[in-house]
């Protein structure tokens, strides 16, 4: 695909998407959701990749300021929403769940974390983007707000629905109903972000190779896949799947990796 509004490198095993019109703060267009569906399902298909990073780009500044102005003029004079995602766009993470094939959501089909290295200035469909990522980290002062609310629109894509589920009901209705600057200390002490650095993807970086590292990939797949569908059934349903998991599993290289690695009090050596 040629790519206009993004801009994508694998650094070790973690891809990196940027979203990438700086001279518009990496406004969202549906250029730019297709070219970011397409960079998932690349990322989703390269064996060397154990995660994936969003971020924005640094000529920037920003991570995202949400829909491009001229976007959200184009739906006024319409009098109507159009995405302008083409009907071909790629579909990472589709066909897992019925309740994970929609816009954003998407996210929870996929078999890699997503982790979002906020840069800067984030608003409407740019938080949207960052709340359906699997963890946040911040540079320092970014702000961040839902921003429907001053443009008379209702919450987007799902963020009335994924917000409670992250910061909880109170919280989350703080920043829908108002539609509010949310700063990242502020955001950091309600749980939206997980973690603060000088420099987000440097940071976020460094934080995936420490903690993700260790982490076999089939335990990342298995636990993430795990989490998003237990959002939609049942305590007995999650502890059923568990046991069928823990069954595939046990007889996995990286199974025996993890515990010989445990015996001998040793990092393990997971491909």
């Amino acid at each position: 695909m040629d790519l206009r509004s993004t801009k994508y490198e694998v650094l070790g095993t973690t891809a990196v998407v940027f979203l990438s019109r700086p001279e518009r703060h990496n406004a969202w267009t549906g250029r730019m959701h297709t070219e970011y569906r397409w960079l998932l399902e690349q990322a989703e298909s390269d064996p060397s990749v154990k995660a994936v990073v969003v971020t924005g780009d640094p000529e920037g500044g920003t991570f995202c300021v949400g829909a491009d102005a001229k976007a959200l003029q184009g739906h006024a004079e319409r009098g109507d929403y159009d995405d302008g995602v083409s009907g071909n766009v790629s579909r990472p993470g589709f066909g897992v769940d019925r309740a994970f094939d929609a816009d954003f959501v998407y996210h929870f089909g996929l078999e890699k974390p997503v982790v979002a290295a906020i840069n800067g200035a984030t608003a409407g469909v740019g938080l949207v983007l960052a709340c359906f990522a699997d963890l946040r980290f911040a540079v320092p002062g970014a702000k961040l707000t839902a921003a429907h609310g001053k443009l008379g629109l209702p919450a987007e894509y799902g963020l009335s629905w994924q917000l409670p589920r992250l910061i909880g009901l109170s919280r989350a209705n703080d920043i829908l109903l108002t539609s509010r600057v949310v700063g990242t200390d502020e955001a950091h002490e309600m749980g939206l972000v997980n973690g603060l650095f000088d420099d987000a993807l440097a940071g976020t970086l460094a934080w995936i190779e420490e903690f993700l590292g260790p982490v076999a990939r089939s335990s990342l797949s298995a636990t993430r896949r795990q989490v998003y569908l237990d959002l939609h059934r049942n305590a007995a349903s999650s502890v059923a799947d568990s046991l069928n998991r823990f069954d595939a599993h046990i007889g996995s290289d990286q199974y025996l990796e993890g515990v010989q690695a445990l015996s001998e009090k040793r990092r393990p050596a997971f491909d």
